[in-house]
C-alpha cells in the first residue's frame, strides 16, 4: 500500500476555488481501482503552538492506494489531467509525498 500526503498551495485568493474543482473530481478518483482514501483537508483552528499549520492559500490531499500501479493509473487519468489543466492557473505550489508504511 501507498500512502501519499500532496501539499497544494492556491495563488493567494483561490484556495476555495481550486477546492470546489478538487471536491467535484474526489468521485471519480474514488472509484479508480486501486483507491482506498482520497481526501482533501485544511488546517484545524485552535490546536496551540505545536501546530505547523499549512496556511490559509493551501490543503492536503491525503490519498491511499493499493499498489504503485493504481497511483500510476490514477495520475495519468483523464480525469486528473482534465482537474489538472482546470486549475493549472489557480496552483501556485505543489509537493507529492510517496510514503510506504515503516
Amino acid at each position: 500500500m501507498l500512502n501519499i500526503v500532496a501539499i497544494i498551495k492556491a495563488r493567494p485568493g483561490m484556495r476555495d476555488a481550486v477546492l470546489e474543482a478538487f471536491n467535484a473530481n474526489v468521485p471519480a478518483v474514488l472509484a479508480e481501482d486501486g483507491c482506498i482514501e482520497y481526501a482533501a483537508a485544511v488546517d484545524t483552528d485552535g490546536m496551540g503552538s505545536f501546530q505547523a499549520k499549512l496556511g490559509e492559500d493551501s490543503f492536503a490531499v491525503i490519498e491511499k492506494w493499493e499498489s504503485k500501479e493504481a497511483l500510476m493509473a490514477h495520475a495519468t487519468s483523464a480525469h486528473m489531467r482534465e482537474y489538472s489543466k482546470k486549475t493549472a492557473d489557480m496552483v501556485a505550489d505543489k509537493a507529492i509525498h510517496i510514503l510506504s508504511n515503516a
